[in-house]
């Protein structure tokens, strides 16, 4: 039964991606902007700073799109805790509460439709780093791994953004809950290597959740040695994937219809 509801509230979502295409536009536009801002703008400088490789633009357009990447899958979860709040606050969630569906399935509708809403997103900022001069380094291994990660980072990312979104009383204070994650990959290894950071700062970017996601992103693109960043990536994604879903089960569960 619960397959059956999460398809049916799975098809919901879609519907509602199709009938407001803005957002999914939204969310995949603000990526391909910073893209093209640290590229054409910071990308000179920076990238003479990476050290090794081609340096300059090209080599820092190599080094950014996984950084960017991570900030697609950031701002599509926003979205999720914004379509999450308003369904509890304009009175949906009270009638499916008196109907005979599984409970679970409404918020697993959000996550499965969310998930699909950020690889589109991934592809569209993917197709434009591509068209911008970027060049993946990997076979069909390393790209069916960069799949991976992508998709159970946003996985992970989703279910907390589901519990944000459903701890937020109003749905402006949703849309604002999960901005630290869209900032994240900017204190971790997403624009500059972390040994470039001071002390303090410099630990933080190392041992963050984003950045082990993002140096198996790096290493899978251009085809080099990933080290333990994948189990460390894995880890914190079935950490974060597990609070937010027990987080959300607790607040679906007992916070009625507002």
């Amino acid at each position: 039964m619960i397959f059956r509801d999460s398809a049916t509230m799975l098809r919901r979502n879609l519907r509602h991606m199709q009938r407001y295409p803005s957002l999914t536009v939204m969310l995949a536009g603000m990526p391909v902007i910073f893209l093209l801002l640290f590229v054409y703008v910071f990308g000179g400088t920076l990238g003479a700073g990476l050290g090794g490789g081609p340096g300059g633009r090209a080599g820092y357009l190599g080094y950014v799109v996984p950084g960017i990447l991570m900030m697609t899958i950031a701002l599509a979860v926003t979205g999720t805790a914004v379509t999450v709040s308003m369904d509890m606050t304009e009175g949906i969630v009270a009638r499916f509460r008196t109907m005979a569906i599984a409970r679970a399935s409404v918020l697993t509708g959000h996550v499965l439709g969310s998930v699909i809403q950020t690889f589109i997103g991934l592809a569209f900022v993917l197709a434009v780093a591509i068209a911008i001069g970027f060049r993946p380094h990997t076979g069909p291994l390393g790209w069916l791994g960069v799949v991976g990660v992508l998709a159970m980072t946003s996985f992970a990312l989703t279910w907390l953004a589901v519990a944000l979104g459903l701890v937020a009383r109003t749905v402006e204070e949703a849309s604002n809950t999960p901005a630290p994650l869209i900032l994240l990959p900017f204190l971790g290894s997403g624009f500059v290597p972390t040994d470039s950071m001071p002390a303090g700062l410099r630990q933080f970017a190392e041992y963050q959740p984003f950045t082990p996601v993002i140096e198996s992103l790096r290493a899978l693109l251009t085809g080099s040695p990933i080290g333990g960043h994948l189990v460390a990536a894995a880890l914190w994604c079935a950490a974060l994937a597990l609070i937010g879903f027990l987080w959300s089960q607790r607040l679906y569960a007992r916070d009625p219809a507002r």
